[in-house]
């Protein structure tokens, strides 16, 4: 095994897919020659050519109308939207064209693409590059969303997204990209989308997570099992929709108590969903409510003052502090 960091991982996944299926096309703002803004795509189009491996305009709609036109006529794209923030440009094409197609056309046709875009906070950012849009997505029907946190996952769910037969939106939070190396084997494989992950055993209370806020989640929990000798069980969510509820009914069964971590902002996203399939599934085995860890709901903030809009593991344990006296 090699250790990578999550965007060398990333490169990995792409690299043994556009080897093992000529089907695989991969193009977006800058990812040939200069392998893209976060050099995730570096050296492929080189070894591939520049008919697998492309450059577009800077035109997020073109990008993702042109991977919808590219899926049902039977290549496996995958489109990088530079940030995430830039979505809104391709709403339609995404949320209005490629989600829909199976069913618009009766099973005729699918969309295998997938939309790659690097998003997230603490790197200090200019405007519209770091926010976390993932809940504009989640009520998509027909669309996947992916958020690895770490080198492992991020190798493994991208192999499985691109083979997924359904368009899958893959989010590298860009804080992740080069914060840590791990593990990673150097073969193909692949993680199945949908399923989340227990990365931090725990028998008094069940904090759920995806992306950085996994780590942001970890650091509080060994904190406060220093200070209290209380053990939290942090959840790593992997895919926000569909989300794995099971997996968290299970933890809940054993701990009665339950967080949510998000980065996003607080109203109608990932962790109230959560709170509300826990309230559909596990209600009976919870001793207090749910608690949500989020930042305000205002616009992402100016750098200057974004450390103290994201969630730090202060206000982590801040909440299981309180959902434990509940």
């Amino acid at each position: 095994m090699a250790q990578m960091t999550m965007i060398q991982a990333i490169t990995n996944a792409l690299d043994l897919e556009l080897q093992r299926d000529e089907r695989v096309l991969v193009f977006g703002e800058d990812v040939g020659h200069n392998g893209g803004v976060f050099r995730a795509t570096e050296g492929l189009q080189k070894k591939y050519g520049a008919q697998r491996v492309f450059d577009t305009p800077l035109a997020e709609s073109g990008i993702c109308g042109l991977a919808t036109g590219l899926a049902i006529q039977g290549f496996r794209p995958v489109a990088e939207i530079q940030f995430f923030g830039f979505v809104f440009e391709a709403m339609d094409q995404i949320a209005g064209q490629a989600s829909r197609m199976r069913y618009r056309t009766g099973g005729r046709f699918h969309c295998p693409v997938v939309y790659r875009a690097p998003f997230g906070g603490g790197v200090k950012t200019p405007e519209l590059h770091s926010d976390s849009l993932e809940g504009l997505f989640v009520q998509t029907p027909g669309l996947k969303v992916v958020v690895p946190s770490n080198p492992y996952d991020a190798k493994g769910l991208l192999i499985a997204a691109i083979r997924d037969n359904d368009p899958v939106l893959f989010l590298e939070h860009m804080k992740l990209y080069r914060s840590f190396r791990q593990e990673v084997p150097d073969e193909a494989y692949t993680l199945p989308i949908g399923q989340a992950n227990v990365v931090r055993p725990g028998k008094d209370v069940t904090v759920i997570a995806y992306g950085a806020m996994v780590h942001t989640a970890i650091k509080a929990a060994d904190e406060w099992a220093k200070a209290r000798g209380i053990e939290a069980e942090v959840i790593d969510l992997r895919t926000i929709s569909p989300i794995d509820i099971d997996t968290i009914v299970t933890s809940i069964k054993k701990t009665h108590r339950a967080v949510v971590v998000q980065e996003a902002q607080r109203s109608a996203g990932v962790a109230a969903e959560v709170i509300a399939q826990i309230n559909e599934h596990a209600i009976y085995h919870l001793e207090g409510p749910v608690l949500r860890i989020t930042p305000p709901d205002t616009v992402y903030p100016f750098t200057l003052i974004e450390d103290e809009w994201i969630p730090s593991p202060k206000q982590v344990v801040g909440g299981l502090e309180r959902v434990m006296n509940l």
